[in-house]
């Protein structure tokens, strides 16, 4: 063990002495937080809508000032009024306006005779987010001016009450799990896998073997200065992600404790995966050209930036065997829900497996190749 712990106090000094390395893994996962976190999950607001009013009778302005209540509170669309569906099709062709609202003539008389009125929305579904915001909205609105002004006694529909579980969660706080997941990642890549390959192609290795250092003892060092350091780059992002997207339970001891856990398990799955990618490789460009592979074919299948159930069936077979979708589910069952261990025994799990099934295989590959 001694000399095991002169392997891993060497490989730290390294890491901890190189500024980039320390930014790449630490500063470019919250960079990403704070980014996504903000660019995706808000409500989609100051959508340039155009209103061809047809109509002109008392119907129409009650839609109109439903519209401007709308602009002034949830700000969903800004309205703009136009003479004719001829001037307002040509600004929504042209990319100015995001959709288009036809009062047709006679709706105000149709609506008194209950003679099925009807409004038209033209929309630029180049944009689904936008179309169905703005669709969803204004589906809403006619939907409370269908209701009676005076409501029977005894409801005749069924009604859906809808009740949240749990307070509010913003994007940013949905993306941190995967955003800790990625900076342990990043720091296994950079710090573990890319490193080991350097110092391979120097021929450091060779000098460890003339020493008493077994084999055995080398790998367990390497692997082991690894999860430290992807233990810390997780921590981080963890503590400072919590801060930034207002999750206080994080800094709850027992909380805290059982975060700790899942990090440390996925720490060691991540960095005995990478050891065991790299066991047969040579050349340090290998590792930098798989980078971007990698991090594509385990960070967005995970589950991490999008729900798994709306992925087709091939892309849930790959969550299946990706040890990121184990951590990611994890850690955002602890961060977002009051749950205990029992509720990601299942993650632990399979994050214990993958240590032992990729550690067992980097050592006998190791073997062979040092």
């Amino acid at each position: 063990m001694n000399r095991a712990m002169a392997i891993i106090e060497r490989d730290l000094r390294k890491f901890f002495r190189s500024p980039m390395l320390l930014f790449s893994s630490l500063l470019l996962p919250l960079a990403q937080l704070i980014i996504l976190g903000n660019a995706f999950g808000g409500n989609i607001r100051n959508v340039r809508m155009g209103v061809v009013n047809e109509d002109r009778g008392p119907a129409s302005v009650q839609i109109l000032e439903n519209l401007q209540a709308v602009a002034a509170n949830a700000r969903t669309f800004i309205v703009s009024d136009f003479p004719d569906e001829g001037s307002a099709m040509a600004q929504l062709r042209s990319g100015k306006l995001g959709a288009v609202l036809i009062i047709p003539p006679q709706y105000s008389r149709d609506l008194a005779r209950h003679d099925r009125p009807q409004l038209a929305l033209i929309e630029d579904n180049t944009d689904r987010f936008v179309s169905s915001s703005v669709g969803g909205v204004l589906t809403s609105m006619t939907q409370h001016m269908n209701e009676p002004p005076i409501l029977p006694r005894a409801a005749n529909q069924v009604q859906l009450q809808s009740v949240e579980l749990y307070p509010y969660i913003s994007y940013m706080q949905y993306l941190l799990p995967g955003s800790v997941t990625l900076a342990i990642f990043v720091t296994a890549m950079i710090g573990g896998g890319i490193l080991f390959i350097d110092d391979k192609s120097r021929g450091l290795h060779e000098g460890y073997l003339v020493t008493p250092i077994t084999k055995d003892e080398l790998i367990l060092g390497f692997n082991a200065s690894g999860v430290v350091k992807a233990i810390l780059a997780g921590l981080t992002v963890l503590l400072v992600g919590s801060l930034l997207s207002g999750l206080t339970t994080t800094f709850q001891p027992e909380r805290l404790a059982m975060l700790l856990l899942v990090t440390l398990l996925t720490s060691t799955a991540l960095i005995s995966m990478m050891f065991f990618i790299m066991a047969r490789i040579n050349d340090p460009l290998v590792p930098r050209a798989i980078f971007g592979v990698l991090n594509t074919l385990l960070f967005f299948p995970s589950g991490a930036v999008y729900p798994i159930a709306a992925f087709p069936r091939w892309m849930r077979m790959i969550a299946a065997v990706d040890p990121f979708t184990y951590a990611v589910h994890g850690f955002r069952t602890l961060l977002l829900k009051p749950a205990n261990l029992g509720a990601i025994s299942f993650d632990l799990l399979a994050l214990t497996v993958t240590t032992l099934l990729m550690f067992a295989g980097a050592r006998a590959m190791f073997r062979r190749t040092l």
